[in-house]
C-alpha cells in the first residue's frame, strides 16, 4: 500500500512539473528568443582607421537572444567614430571595435587647424632618419648639406626646431608612433618622416627634398610643455624673417572666414 502511495505521489509530482514546464517556463523561453531589438549592422566595407559615415551602417531589427552585451544599438552613436578593425558587410558593430578618436597613426591628420601643414620628406638612408629611432612629438633640426649649392652644410634658420608628427614605413603604415609593439621584430623600417611646418618651412623642405639632401638630428624628446618652448623660439624666428604684410593679412582674413565656414558645415 505504501509503495502504491509513493508511486502516486511521484506520478502527481511529475505531472505538475510537466505542466509547469509546458505552460510556464517554455512560454517565457520562447518569448525571450522571439524578443526583437535594434542593432547597428555594416552595409559597406570599412577599413581600420576609417571614419564611419551614415551610408556605411544601418539600424536593423534582430532577435535579442544571445546577442553580445556590447553590441552597438544606435546608428547615431556609431556615425563619426573610427573603426579600430576591418569591418565587413553584415558585421555587427561592437563598442570595442570603434573609437571616438582616430587611431594613433592617423590622429595628427585630424588636428591640423590651417596654421600649419603636415609635410613628409624621404629618409634617403637609415642614418639620415636617426637610425629609425624618431618618434611622434620629437623636436628635430633639418641639416642641409651643400645648402643652396654654396658648398656649406648648414641648418637653415627656418628649420632649426621642427616637430615630428609621424614616421612612416614604405607600406604606408606608421613605423614608430612611440607606442609599444606586441612584436618588435615585426616593426618596419622608416621610409619617410612627416613634419609639422608652416608654408615657408614647407617651401624650403620641398627644395631640400628635390635636391635629395637632408639629414635629421634629434634636439629634444620629452614633455610637450618643454617641446613647445623650442617651437616658440622657431615661431619667433619665422615671424622676424617673414613679417606679415597688409596684403597677407587680408588674404589670411579671407582664408580664416572660409575655414570658419568649413567648420560650420562640418
Amino acid at each position: 500500500m505504501n509503495l502504491f502511495k509513493n508511486r502516486m505521489v511521484v506520478g502527481v509530482f511529475c505531472i505538475v512539473l510537466s505542466l509547469l514546464i509546458c505552460f510556464g517556463i517554455t512560454p517565457l523561453f520562447n518569448k525571450g528568443i522571439s524578443q526583437k531589438t535594434d542593432i547597428v549592422r555594416v552595409i559597406k566595407e570599412i577599413k581600420a582607421g576609417e571614419q564611419i559615415t551614415k551610408d556605411m551602417v544601418q539600424n536593423v531589427e534582430v532577435g535579442g537572444y544571445n546577442l553580445p552585451t556590447d553590441v552597438m544599438r544606435s546608428k547615431e552613436t556609431v556615425v563619426g567614430s573610427y573603426a579600430l578593425a576591418d569591418l565587413s558587410i553584415g558585421d555587427y558593430i561592437l563598442n570595442v571595435k570603434v573609437s571616438k578618436s582616430p587611431a594613433a597613426e592617423n590622429a595628427y591628420l585630424y588636428n591640423l587647424d590651417g596654421s600649419k601643414q603636415a609635410m613628409s620628406i624621404t629618409i634617403k638612408s637609415f642614418a639620415n632618419g636617426l637610425s629609425g629611432k624618431l618618434q611622434s612629438g620629437d623636436i628635430v633640426s633639418v641639416i642641409a648639406p651643400d645648402y643652396k649649392k654654396l658648398g656649406a652644410t648648414v641648418i637653415p634658420p627656418e628649420l632649426k626646431y621642427v616637430e615630428v608628427v609621424s614616421v612612416t614605413a614604405s607600406s604606408g603604415y606608421d613605423a614608430n608612433t612611440g607606442e609599444k609593439k606586441t612584436n618588435e621584430d615585426e616593426r618596419e623600417l622608416p621610409s619617410t618622416v612627416t613634419l609639422l611646418v608652416t608654408p615657408e618651412q614647407g617651401n624650403i623642405l620641398a627644395s631640400l627634398e628635390s635636391d635629395g639632401k637632408t639629414h635629421l638630428s634629434l634636439v629634444y624628446r620629452g614633455e610637450p610643455l618643454n617641446a613647445k618652448k623650442f617651437l616658440d623660439i622657431q615661431s619667433k624666428v619665422l615671424s622676424d624673417a617673414y613679417p606679415k604684410s597688409t596684403t597677407a593679412d587680408k588674404s589670411e582674413k579671407n582664408e580664416s572666414e572660409v575655414l570658419n565656414q568649413v567648420g560650420e558645415v562640418e
